[in-house]
Order: C-alpha cells, then structure tokens, then sequence
C-alpha cells in the first residue's frame, strides 16, 4: 500500500494559524486578516460559532484532541482589578461605600460634546486560558521549543524536569509554583540553527569555496598524528616460547608524511598570494591540495612503501607548472624525499607580530573574539549547528507572558500562577480579536 501523505500543517492557500516558528506560518499571520465572523445575516449563529471554535481551535492545541479539550474547559474566566498601591496607601476603602448626594460620587458629564468610551476588560480572550496549564505549551511560551508539537516531543522523551522530576507527560497540568526544566541541549537544537545538510561542521568546512586558503583540510596532521599511534601500537614483539624472528619492521614513513603536509603549507601559503599568482596556478594548486589529501592517508597505512609515495608525490609536483622560484624549489624530488632547511622555505612570510605590537583597538578584538570562542565554541558532534545561533524568524516570536519566569541561563521557569484578564488586555497570547473569542467560547458554553 502507498505510504500516508504527511499531513500539511502550514498551508498557504487556505492558512490556519499555528503555535509554530515556521516561516510559513509567520508569513500567515503576517497576512491574517479580521475573519469579519457576525458582521452578516449570511451565516447562523451556529456556523459562526463554529468558525470561530475551528480557527481558534488551529492555534491552541491543534495536537490535542477535541475530547481532551472538553474536559479541560472552563466556565470560569479568570481576571484582576489594577489598583492604585499609592491610593490605597491613602485610603482606608470607605469612601468607595459613600451614597448619592453625599458629594464624593463621580459627577457625570451629561452635556459633554465628547465621551471617551471605557476601556473595556477582555473576558472572552480567556476561552483558551486553561490550556496554558499544560506543560507542552508551558514549554513553548518560555520560548524553549520552536512549536507546541517539539515541546511534546521533549517530554515524551524524557528531556524535561517537573519540581526535579522527570516527566513524561505533556498533558501535565502545571499548578502556581510548579518549577520546569529542559534539557540545555534539547533547547540550542530546537531554537539554533540547524546543520546543514552534508553531516559534520567539520565536513562542511571542507567543501566550503576552493578560493579560501584557509579552508583547505586541516585534518591531515591530525590523520598522520592517528598514523604514527597505530604504527607504535602495531609494532611486532619476540615471541619467547619460539626462535622465529619476528617479521619485519614497517618502514618509517614519518620523513613522507612530513614532507606532504610542509608541501601543502606551502601550496596554501601561495593561494594566499592573489598578487602573485595566476589563475591557472591557482587550480593547478587546488588540484595539488586536493591529491595531497588522500595520498596523506595512504602514507599512514602498513602496507605504504616510501619508494611509492614519493613518486607519486613528485609526479603531482611536476603537475604543477609553476613557472616562479618558489615552484621550482617545490618541485624538487630531494624536498620530498628529505626535507631540509632549505626546501622548507618556499615562500617567505612575514614575521608573526608579538601581542607587545598590537595596539588598544586590536587587544580589545582579540580579547573578545577570544571570549566568544570559549563561550560558544564549535562542535561538529552537537546535532545543530555551531558555534550556536538563533534560528531565523525567532525575533517574530520571542514573547513571553507575564504568568512565567523565565532563566535562560540554565533553561528552566517557573509558572507563577493562571493567566488573568486586566483592564484593556488579556495574558493569553492569541492572534484573534475578541469577537472570535467570544463565539468560541459561547460554543463550549453550551449545555449538553
């Protein structure tokens, strides 16, 4: 049977608004639109009911079932009163009981041209306000998981803390004080930006552009480094019960190794030169680097034999067709067969400067290039990529409500207490206006 099509969460023709960091939804909410539900005799009361409760529904827990959601609703909205602190310093309350005609009562301004309305409190924006108890979508508002439905895969895996406990329950329902913590890595990998594809950083900094010197491989002294410790392991010993000579030695393909990885220095030291070189000795150094790489390799296995080695290190040589002093002095089969002082030299390089030379400007760059290395420093064996920065389109969504306590630091939080309803705004975050709300929440009203 043909595999299931993977179901479509973020659809641009007919959109539904997600708890997700996904560009295609961000580019859906920026082009969200009033929905205009109740402004025509087009639709029943019911039909807009039900838009509204399936719009809605899109957005708060789409992972959740429609039963769960039931149980979980609530009649009761919960919200607070902003008062003055300096007028209650003041105050002892009594004046708030005072009748008509006593002359503390608010003078209406019945003749007035302009009226300002009220500002009225959102009750209807807490439909949902229950659903923010749960500890997938916990996860999500303090900004630890890039989607509702990543956030229920951490804790399913065992990757976040309840009060110290591991909790594998993403329905959890998170009391005022509850304390929860997720796993550091789990959060670079869902809110860094991913690795790209191709394995390693390590392997992506080899086929990086061929124009940077730089980015040729390093890895080859470590690889003869790897060389020379099996050849010391691997090293035959006399077997005292018998008079067989042990085999022979291998031979020391140090001297080789080396005079391939002075060779490739010098090749990169040359690409460095824009000024000097051609474009066809650019490539023909490229192709040099390129060979020099497995021919590295070869020079560290058992079996390699110097005679080999080396003519196939000069034949790549004379490949060359450098026509400067410097190629000419490379290309002499004796500075590969053995290196010496003078061969080392190909090309000549300016002296390092001291840290005594450097000026102000420069100490302080280094000194916080230097910190940013030890602060967020590269690993190919992270799963993101690194050294670690923010995935993109998070700006859009780096929100957090009032009801949490946040610690970016150690990527923990703590739920306060419910979200409330104040004067002009409503602590549950929704991209709906309040006429929606409204609706939906008068459809889970309903009496069964």
């Amino acid at each position: 049977m043909p595999r299931a099509a993977q179901r479509r969460l973020h659809v641009l023709r007919r959109p539904k608004l997600r708890q997700s960091w996904s560009k295609y939804n961000l580019y859906n909410i920026w082009r969200q639109r009033d929905p205009k539900i109740g402004f025509t005799d087009h639709e029943t009361f019911f039909q807009q009911k039900w838009r509204a409760k399936g719009l809605l529904r899109a957005y708060h827990g789409e992972h959740i079932k429609e039963r769960d959601w039931e149980r979980m609703f609530s009649r009761r909205l919960l919200s607070v009163a902003n008062m003055n602190p300096r007028y209650m310093a003041e105050n002892d309350g009594s004046e708030m009981a005072a009748g008509r005609g006593s002359g503390q009562d608010i003078v209406q301004r019945w003749k007035a041209d302009k009226v300002d309305p009220k500002t009225i409190t959102p009750y209807m924006n807490m439909a949902f306000a229950p659903m923010e108890r749960r500890l997938d979508i916990a996860i999500f508002r303090a900004l630890f998981a890039s989607s509702a439905r990543q956030a229920r895969h951490f804790v399913v895996h065992g990757k976040v803390k309840v009060n110290g406990k591991v909790m594998p329950y993403p329905a959890y329902k998170l009391n005022p004080g509850d304390m929860f913590q997720v796993d550091p890595d789990a959060v670079l990998f869902a809110t860094g930006q991913p690795k790209k594809k191709g394995g390693s950083n390590a392997r992506q900094a080899t086929k990086a552009p061929q124009d940077n010197a730089e980015a040729e491989p390093a890895a080859a002294e470590a690889e003869g480094a790897e060389a020379e410790a099996a050849e010391a392991s691997e090293v035959p010993e006399q077997d005292p019960e018998t008079t067989d000579k042990p085999e022979a030695p291998p031979a020391d393909m140090k001297p080789t190794r080396q005079a391939i990885q002075k060779l490739t220095k010098q090749a990169k030291s040359i690409l460095a030169r824009d000024r000097d070189v051609s474009t066809s000795q650019k490539q023909n150094l490229r192709s040099f680097l390129k060979k020099a790489k497995p021919l590295l390799s070869r020079a560290g296995r058992p079996a390699a034999t110097p005679t080999d080695i080396l003519s196939e290190l000069n034949s790549m040589v004379k490949d060359l067709n450098l026509s400067d002093a410097s190629a000419e002095a490379a290309a002499t089969p004796a500075a590969a067969a053995a290196p010496t002082e003078s061969s080392t030299a190909v090309t000549r390089r300016e002296p390092p400067r001291s840290i005594d030379d450097l000026n102000a400007d420069e100490l302080k760059a280094l000194h916080r290039l230097i910190n940013e290395e030890e602060e967020n420093p590269a690993d190919p064996a992270k799963p993101y990529h690194t050294p670690w920065k923010p995935r993109d389109y998070m700006s859009a969504f780096a929100f957090i409500p009032r009801y949490l306590e946040v610690n970016q630091n150690v990527c923990s939080a703590v739920y306060l207490r419910h979200p409330v309803a104040r004067v002009g705004s409503a602590e549950v975050p929704t991209p709906f206006g309040y006429q929606v709300n409204q609706l939906a929440f008068n459809w889970y009203l309903r009496r069964r």
